[in-house]
């Protein structure tokens, strides 16, 4: 088993917290359209099995390397959003509204964040139809970190926060 479906197995936390209508081949393409870019296969997948969420406890932490205003060592994924329209829960095409509203790049497509800080798909630099990176936004500290050159990537690099000292 690759590391991908390894963590894809186990991905999902418990709880419907942020969880929107299982995932049709239709809300692909009307999210796509709405949002301008291809979204990467390897979300697909994880999407498919739960449509936005929380978080297993086992992957919630992606290690950076440097400093961040989250920590001295990691950011944080409690949840994912997903694609869908249920109301009073954020998903992926409330982008472009989030974006605006937080003064962030463009085009990006959010994942997970509560305004002061995101990680996102870039697509600066792969272009709207390209696989684009991972990227962490601290609206506070106006920076930002590239953490994975790709979701499955970024996937894959994800471990439990419990693995980190308390910083």
């Amino acid at each position: 088993m690759t590391r991908f479906d390894e963590v894809k197995a186990t991905f999902w936390g418990e709880g419907l917290y942020e969880v929107q209508a299982p995932l049709t081949d239709v809300d692909v393409a009307d999210a796509e359209r709405q949002l301008q870019v291809r979204l990467p296969s390897s979300l697909l997948e994880i999407l498919r099995l739960q449509n936005g969420g929380l978080v297993s406890s086992n992957w919630d932490a992606f290690a950076t390397g440097v400093p961040t205003s989250w920590s001295e060592s990691h950011v944080p994924l409690g949840g994912m959003m997903g694609i869908g329209r249920r109301e009073g829960q954020l998903s992926l095409l409330d982008t472009p509204y989030l974006v605006e509203e937080w003064g962030l790049p463009s085009p990006l497509v959010l994942l997970s964040g509560d305004g002061h800080c995101w990680i996102a798909l870039d697509y600066r630099l792969s272009g709207r139809q390209g696989e684009p990176a991972v990227t962490w936004f601290d609206t506070d500290w106006n920076t930002e970190l590239t953490l994975a050159a790709d979701f499955r990537t970024f996937i894959e690099g994800l471990t439990a926060a419990a693995t980190f000292d308390a910083d």
